[in-house]
């Protein structure tokens, strides 16, 4: 046969007509995106099909590792406003005008759950927002409970993986769960915040969001001051009980990002007033509870909300892979006038998280849009990696110090230096007069309603109720009981109940 002939033979195809032409990856023009080259007619198709093999190639590799925690996220874009003078205690230049505004990236989440998972569960939800400051971004990573599970980063691994999938089982099992919490006793606090009624928010919008760990603010003139962040939702607080998240999920699992982008869409934008916590750093050492301490709350009574400012979400991401799920946060990306506090806690997630997005997302992430400084330039020696975008000049150099003009260091510490003393290797916390594990745990519970305290007992026992082992049930309900007598007392007789039944 004849190539005129063999031509004839051959569909015709209507092309549409566009001003844009469809190109490879290296911008050559694709003459056929419908059907692969084939050897004759029906026959084995071609390597050398360069667009067939190309989107083969490149759909393989369009899912990057998940996020091993907080993996199903929403975020939006937005900005911070100063309202209140914070300058005689930080010098961070993003807060030291009254009126002033930094755009912000907002990404929420849950905790435990895979990519796919539903939104309206019982969790913790992340709450991790970067500032694009003039002096760099700065990065908050909180979550919307001002307390943790834990108080040491060494035990993290063990914790999310006693809350992850089991092994063996492929679902997350109740026996590891209240297995580890057993062996955890400053996990109480956070429990009874967990299986309380802000266990679940109604939405991303209707719960507040925290720092969560303590940091150090230094002014103008070095004085060291420590701060607990907390952003108040303007919404309200609204939560979901049990039956009704059970209900959402099933109905729409992505109701929370759903709602975050209605609401924007709609011109309805979402607005959290910061306040914080602020203790000068002479204070932390004899104060009753240990204030570095991720299990433990400062009361209010001993150091009172000052507000800051407000912070409005008002513009959705374009592309949520390009912006969402490659959005990096970590708590190291400190700014002048904000650095790290001695919480165990943080001073494992200064490592964790930069070294998490490294794994996830390559050593050069931070030059993606949605990751990079806005106001300034980042002008360093970190050189080539996969997909490096930054180029130098051709008399640039890649090491320091040198005689070419190089970016240089200013000298000036980020903030003020504390005293250290002692031998090294692995110590527990100092114990402060307050710093028993339920001390807390129990003032919460005393706070609730009579019907939130139904509602707390019920959704602990209907997990520990299905723990198989007797010596782990007994173990939490001590727990329990040593938070408070009467909330021992309702949660074993539950538990009891549920397992007589």
């Amino acid at each position: 046969m004849t190539e005129a002939a063999f031509r004839q033979q051959l569909p015709v195809r209507k092309v549409t007509m566009s001003k844009r032409t469809l190109t490879t990856e290296s911008g050559a023009p694709v003459a056929d995106n419908q059907n692969s080259a084939t050897a004759g007619v029906g026959g084995p198709l071609l390597i050398q099909d360069q667009q067939l093999l190309e989107k083969l190639a490149r759909f393989n590799r369009e899912r990057i590792p998940e996020r091993v925690v907080h993996a199903r996220g929403s975020a939006a874009y937005g900005h911070f406003e100063v309202t209140d003078d914070v300058t005689a205690y930080t010098s961070a230049a993003f807060l030291n005008t009254v009126g002033k505004k930094t755009e912000t990236f907002l990404r929420f989440s849950t905790v435990a759950d895979s990519l796919g998972g539903a939104d309206a569960v019982r969790d913790p939800r992340g709450f991790a927002l970067k500032f694009y400051t003039e002096e760099g971004n700065y990065d908050l990573v909180g979550n919307n409970t001002p307390v943790f599970f834990i108080k040491d980063p060494i035990k993290f691994p063990d914790f999310i993986h006693s809350q992850k999938r089991d092994p063996f089982t492929g679902k997350q099992e109740p026996d590891n769960v209240w297995d580890f919490w057993a062996h955890a006793p400053e996990a109480t606090h956070q429990i009874t915040w967990l299986m309380g009624d802000r266990g679940i928010p109604a939405s991303y919008r209707h719960m507040n969001g925290y720092g969560s760990h303590t940091y150090q603010w230094t002014n103008d003139k070095g004085e060291a001051f420590f701060v607990k962040y907390h952003f108040k939702t303007n919404q309200g607080i609204r939560c979901l009980s049990s039956e009704q998240g059970a209900e959402l999920a099933g109905k729409d699992p992505n109701s929370h990002q759903t709602d975050l982008l209605q609401a924007i869409e709609r011109g309805v934008y979402p607005s959290w007033t910061l306040y914080v916590q602020i203790m000068p750093a002479a204070e932390a050492e004899d104060y009753r509870f240990n204030p570095f301490d991720l299990t433990k709350v400062w009361p209010h009574a001993d150091y009172p909300l000052q507000r800051v400012g407000r912070l409005v979400l008002d513009r959705n991401p374009d592309n949520v892979f390009a912006e969402v799920e490659q959005a990096a946060f970590s708590p190291n990306n400190f700014v002048p006038g904000i650095t790290a506090s001695p919480d165990k806690m943080l001073q494992g997630r200064l490592f964790a998280y930069a070294d998490a997005q490294r794994y996830r997302l390559g050593v050069n992430h931070t030059q993606l849009p949605v990751n990079a400084p806005k106001a300034t330039v980042a002008d360093n020696y970190g050189r080539d990696g996969f997909m490096a975008t930054r180029n130098g000049s051709r008399t640039d150099k890649n090491y320091e110090p040198n005689s070419h003009q190089g970016p240089a260091e200013t000298g000036l510490a980020l903030g003020a230096p504390r005293a250290v003393a002692g031998y090294t290797g692995a110590h527990a916390a100092p114990l402060h007069t307050k710093d028993d594990d339920f001390f807390q745990a129990g003032e919460l519970y005393r706070l609730m309603s009579d019907a939130e305290k139904e509602r707390l007992v019920a959704n602990i026992a209907g997990g520990l109720s299905q723990v198989t082992r007797e010596d782990v049930v007994e173990k939490n309900l001590a727990h329990f009981h040593a938070a408070d007598a009467d909330y021992g007392k309702r949660v074993e007789e539950a538990v009891r109940a549920l397992r007589d039944a």
